[in-house]
């Protein structure tokens, strides 16, 4: 039988990258859990780790039996909530990678219905590059992952990219900004000091082309791998900043900025990306289903 002590250990060691960070978070000395992490894969007849310099990297196997681990102690962690709380508190969870250069308001209207579900769902999200959320989704610890774009070719990680829609672009400046500005659009974004996604964005590339395609000089300022620390910036004062055009209406209610105009000519798209080819899990198909018919059917009729 599996000796879930030793899993524990190996999870906490995985995790930390090295046994002496993990061991004192363990309260253990390394020589200790080096012998417990020796004993476990002596047991399994496979070796977890390979050691690189002075970390620890996962062999495959070792990745696979990390991602096993992870879904045994969220199962142990669901089951103790369950026992304390009763049936009635029962809840399915999702766990959902959001590329950081996901704007936060479409990524708010596209997890929103999976929290009026019939069934309780714990929705549990977590942000980073889109490399690293696909690594995650490959080893299962992750249902699903929204990005601005599909799987990158070439790729090892098996996935699928499941359209969402796409949206035209709309610009936004502080009103004092605004105000300075001269001409009608796109022509008041000549020479503007203008904010820009990161290098991971989609837009990243597209904007400063489209710029140079209708005549205008891109004045780049600032470039933000965080959505929502751009707009910041650009509350301030400190540039205009592209926004999804579905997103306009939640942009100007939470900050204090104006739409300077929009362009169906730049359009971002959104994906989201599971293991599967067939989405299983019934909160992601709410995610799909919800983004066809609701937040991006208007923008799509009207191409």
């Amino acid at each position: 039988m599996l000796n879930f002590k030793h899993l524990h250990y190996f999870a906490s060691v995985a995790r930390a990258g090295g046994v002496i960070r993990a061991a004192e978070r363990l309260h253990l000395t390394p020589q200790t859990l080096s012998g417990q992490i020796a004993q476990f894969e002596e047991r399994l007849g496979v070796a977890l780790f390979d050691r690189v310099g002075r970390r620890l990297e996962l062999t495959e196997a070792g990745r696979l039996a990390l991602s096993y681990a992870e879904e045994i102690f969220q199962t142990g962690s669901e089951l103790e909530d369950l026992l304390k709380n009763g049936a009635d508190q029962r809840f399915i969870t999702f766990r959902v990678g959001i590329a950081d250069v996901v704007p936060k308001f479409i990524a708010h209207r596209l997890l929103a219905p999976v929290l009026n579900l019939a069934e309780p769902v714990r929705l549990v999200c977590e942000e980073d590059r889109l490399d690293r959320l696909l690594a995650e989704l490959a080893l299962h610890r992750l249902d699903m992952v929204l990005a601005d774009r599909p799987m990158p070719p070439g790729t090892d990680i098996k996935g699928y990219s499941h359209p969402l829609g796409e949206t035209g672009v709309a610009f936004m400046a502080a009103p004092a900004l605004a105000a300075r500005l001269t001409g009608s659009f796109p022509d008041c974004l000549d020479g503007a000091p203008l904010l820009l996604p990161g290098r991971d964005s989609a837009l990243h590339g597209t904007l400063p082309r489209w710029l140079e395609r209708q005549g205008k000089r891109a004045h780049i300022v600032g470039e933000f791998d965080d959505s929502a620390l751009m707009k910041v910036f650009g509350e301030a004062g400190a540039g205009a900043f592209p926004t999804p055009a579905a997103s306009v209406a939640d942009v100007t209610a939470h900050y204090q900025v104006v739409s300077l105009g929009e362009t169906d000519e730049i359009r971002e798209r959104f994906f989201l990306i599971s293991a599967e080819r067939r989405l299983a899990h019934p909160a992601a198909r709410a995610v799909s289903e919800h983004a066809r018919s609701g937040l991006f059917a208007q923008t799509e009729k009207s191409n």
